[in-house]
């Protein structure tokens, strides 16, 4: 270092200085460097937290159940004219009098509901549906079905989700579990909204 007085070079350590006598103070000390701190592994850093499944305001099972009703009696519609057209048809081709035309008629009924709950279908659970997002029931009680993006399902999502419902209807045990599993599904869904990935939401807008 250099004495501040007369400028001489005076080596370090010394408390005055040689040539003039002056006191020699040491000049601040610089501040110790830090290590950089180690680099934090990706797998060691916080993920964003997403959700797995976007919130729907999904509709109540008893305002589900009171649009399937409604749409049930469309349903039924059909069935009384299937009947009457199934049934002649199979007592026709069969010939039979008396007793047997009564057993054609009861095989008639047994087709007739699942066979109505599809032409019905096509048009108020497929046709309606992917263009406005409700059958007449689910319009009535202000629901509506949408995918996984909130979008209205296309016409080939819709038709297998019927398709879907309408095979098990020829199972009344698992007809009745699918319509009630809302009850106690996380998301209200039945087994046929499951199969294709929809849900049933409120549209108290109607839109």
């Amino acid at each position: 270092m250099f004495c501040s007085t007369c400028g001489r070079s005076v080596a370090d350590g010394i408390a005055f200085c040689p040539a003039c006598g002056s006191g020699l103070q040491a000049g601040p000390a610089p501040p110790p460097q830090q290590a950089p701190a180690p680099p934090v592994p990706a797998a060691a850093m916080p993920m964003a937290a997403y959700p797995v499944q976007p919130f729907w305001d999904y509709a109540l099972w008893g305002n589900r159940a009171i649009g399937y009703l409604i749409d049930a009696l469309l349903v039924g519609v059909g069935m009384a004219l299937l009947y009457f057209v199934i049934g002649g048809f199979l007592a026709t081709i069969s010939g039979l009098g008396g007793h047997g035309i009564g057993g054609a008629m009861c095989c008639a009924l047994l087709l007739c509901f699942p066979l109505a709950m599809l032409l019905v279908g096509l048009y108020n659970s497929v046709y309606l549906i992917s263009q406005r997002g409700y059958s007449i029931g689910q319009g009535v009680v202000h629901v509506k079905v949408v995918d996984a993006n909130g979008r209205f399902l296309s016409q080939g999502t819709a038709f297998l989700r019927l398709l879907v419902r309408v095979l098990m209807a020829f199972i009344f045990v698992l007809h009745v579990l699918d319509m009630l599993w809302p009850l106690w599904d996380e998301r209200r869904q039945t087994l046929h909204d499951k199969a294709v990935g929809c849900y049933v939401i409120n549209n108290p807008t109607g839109v």
